[in-house]
């Protein structure tokens, strides 16, 4: 018998829409679920930090869950580490602290209130003191991508044509085209956040779980047993088959 896997998407600082879907999570797989969250669990929502909290709560305790990077994720930390406000694989280009990516509010969630007018190296400042030293190594040692059975598991996506094991960790947690228009088999089916949508969708060729949570949508997770997936609503299972 295949043991169930669950995915959780972009989940972007909204605590209490994580605490019900791990519920739903529990009700369907039970206690030691095997779960696989798909990163950017920081920005824009309001409990970014309750968010890191639980997770390296869990990491401790040995749960039986892997947390991928995302690139919201990696804005956080090099902020922290380098006082950096933009990545070069923006296409906005656009400041961490711009309300459009978030970062304020993550900040907010430890107590440090900045806009992108504030300096940046006495923000870093606060932010270092304010952000506990385990959630700064937690979200430092994030791996970029899971592999289990037939699915592959990346916050982003993955460059078509490439071996995984030669995949680009800016691919991983930033692409979009051209994977998202690659209708070819990849091998294994790829499941992803990243790229928001109004609700969880199957290709035939990948799986895209971000709803939109970082906007207000509800959060999405789904089950899998091997290839076969189904959406967990407040319901129970729905099945999610290709388009």
């Amino acid at each position: 018998m295949t043991t169930p896997i669950y995915a959780v998407g972009d989940i972007h600082g909204q605590f209490d829409d994580m605490l019900a879907v791990l519920d739903r999570i529990k009700a369907d797989g039970g206690a030691d679920a095997q779960i696989v969250f798909l990163g950017d669990y920081v920005d824009r929502g309001a409990q970014s930090a309750k968010v890191v909290d639980l997770l390296c709560d869990a990491q401790r305790a040995g749960r039986p869950w892997v947390m991928l990077r995302g690139n919201h994720d990696r804005y956080f930390t090099r902020f922290l580490d380098q006082g950096a406000v933009r990545d070069s694989c923006s296409a906005s280009g656009l400041h961490w602290l711009n309300p459009r990516l978030g970062g304020d509010k993550t900040l907010a969630s430890y107590g440090v209130i900045a806009d992108e007018t504030a300096e940046i190296q006495p923000l870093r400042a606060q932010a270092l003191a304010a952000v506990p030293q385990a959630h700064r190594d937690f979200l430092g040692a994030l791996p970029h991508i899971h592999c289990a059975g037939d699915l592959v598991f990346v916050h982003a996506g993955i460059q078509p044509g490439v071996p995984l094991d030669q995949q680009s960790p800016d691919d991983l947690i930033w692409i979009r085209d051209p994977f998202l228009n690659d209708p070819r088999d990849h091998g294994p089916l790829i499941v992803h956040g990243h790229t928001a949508l109004t609700a969880a969708q199957h290709y035939g060729n990948r799986v895209n779980l971000d709803g939109g949570a970082g906007y207000g949508r509800p959060l999405c997770a789904a089950v899998f047993e091997g290839r076969r997936c189904w959406e967990l609503t407040a319901q129970g299972r729905v099945p999610l088959d290709p388009v």
